[in-house]
């Protein structure tokens, strides 16, 4: 493991000029009569955004606030691959109990998702606990490196951040996620309980229960009834796997293919996000601000935009079927799980009992999938109530309880 360095993000001016030439020379499709966001992004407000983007967006001033916290990168070697040079947040809390807990962030999020969740976290006091939070780039995401080789899966990805934390001196340590952070966070769990004593996440992908398997949960999920939040839930999942799955076949498939679009145009990659951040939400109020950082973390990241889809095709396409491990029964690592109505695949909540030992359950009547930014007071509230002295998972960290 080499040394932990500082790092500022400083996107050099030829490339935030360039972007503007190239916003400056959109060319736009023409859009039916009547077409809203049922047919995708609609056009006005992709013209809207672009102009805004190109005149008024000061990346400058956003990367200053970004700036704000603090930003280090580190080389981490992974195993059967090459060294990739790991960009990462790493607040320290001032409680000297606290926790190491590693936040893992989705597509198409970044490290960014963070911030709001930070301030909070690092915070403690008699009542609730407090957290040292990583908040790293995933490879091929944001300021990290992306790999050169085929076959990167989130086994690979789990490696990067537990060898991160042991870097940062957190033999044990606790995670949140979603998203592809679901996969990352899970896979941890996976690999080494040893080293992540509990995982919380707004994004739990459970099998069902079978007469082989969890017999008992079985035979009450048989005669058991949806509760109505279950029932708009299985409504939404319905949604979203036939109108709103489009993007994941084609990154699962051919990504190098929509990478081209991703990569040259900046107004295409700002549709293609957008089109997310509107449908997978609960009618989040997204500032132009919001979106536009969001957006152009992608279009300055180290790898590039078309990198971080790659994690879809190989997930799709691996042969150790890694993924499919992730929904097994880990006996060793304690669970969380929060549910938000506008989350996009849901399923019933006795079906998170087949994931593991399940100590905190909550659910929220707002939110959805990109929970610690719209719904930052609920993750928050969440690691506060499981991690705290009367939860489920309090004092699962040798030594660190989050207390004085």
């Amino acid at each position: 493991m080499s040394q932990i360095k500082p790092y500022k993000i400083t996107i050099p001016q030829e490339k935030v000029d360039r972007l503007k030439q190239k916003l400056e020379l959109a060319d736009f499709p023409t859009e039916l009569d009547g077409a809203d966001w049922e047919y995708g992004t609609p056009l006005a407000e992709v013209k809207r955004l672009t102009e805004y983007w190109h005149k008024k967006f000061d990346w400058r001033r956003a990367e200053a606030k970004m700036n704000e916290l603090p930003h280090f990168s580190t080389d981490i070697s992974v195993d059967n691959f090459e060294t990739l040079n790991i960009h990462f947040v790493h607040q320290k809390s001032e409680v000297k109990g606290a926790i190491p807990l590693l936040f893992a962030h989705g597509w198409p999020g970044s490290f960014h998702e963070v911030v709001k969740i930070l301030p909070d976290l690092v915070q403690g006091s008699n009542d609730f606990p407090a957290f040292h939070v990583v908040a790293p780039s995933l490879p091929s995401f944001g300021f990290s490196e992306g790999t050169k080789k085929k076959g990167f899966t989130t086994r690979q990805h789990s490696e990067v951040c537990h060898k991160l934390m042991l870097a940062l001196g957190y033999d044990q340590y606790v995670t949140q996620g979603g998203d592809i952070g679901w996969g990352v966070t899970r896979g941890l769990a996976y690999l080494y309980p040893e080293s992540c004593k509990a995982t919380h996440t707004n994004f739990p992908r459970p099998n069902p229960p079978t007469v082989m398997q969890h017999r008992a949960l079985y035979l009450k999920d048989l005669h058991g009834t949806l509760s109505e939040s279950e029932k708009s839930g299985a409504t939404r999942t319905q949604w979203f796997l036939t109108d709103g799955f489009g993007y994941n076949l084609e990154q699962s498939t051919k990504p190098q293919t929509i990478g081209y679009s991703m990569t040259d145009s900046p107004v295409g990659l700002l549709a293609w996000i957008l089109e997310k951040l509107h449908d997978w939400t609960d009618s989040y109020p997204w500032t132009d601000d919001e979106t536009l950082t969001w957006i152009s973390i992608y279009v300055f990241s180290t790898a590039g935009p078309a990198a971080s889809q790659r994690i879809y095709y190989e997930s799709k396409h691996d042969k150790e079927k890694f993924g499919d491990k992730l929904s097994e029964y880990l006996p060793d690592v304690k669970l969380g799980v929060a549910r938000f109505p506008k989350e996009i695949l849901q399923s019933p909540k006795l079906w998170n009992r087949t994931l593991g030992p399940l100590v905190f359950e909550s659910e929220y009547t707002k939110g959805g999938h990109f929970a610690a930014w719209e719904r930052p007071d609920a993750i928050v509230q969440d690691l506060r109530t499981m991690f705290g002295k009367e939860g489920g998972a309090y004092g699962v960290v040798k030594g660190k309880t989050g207390f004085e």
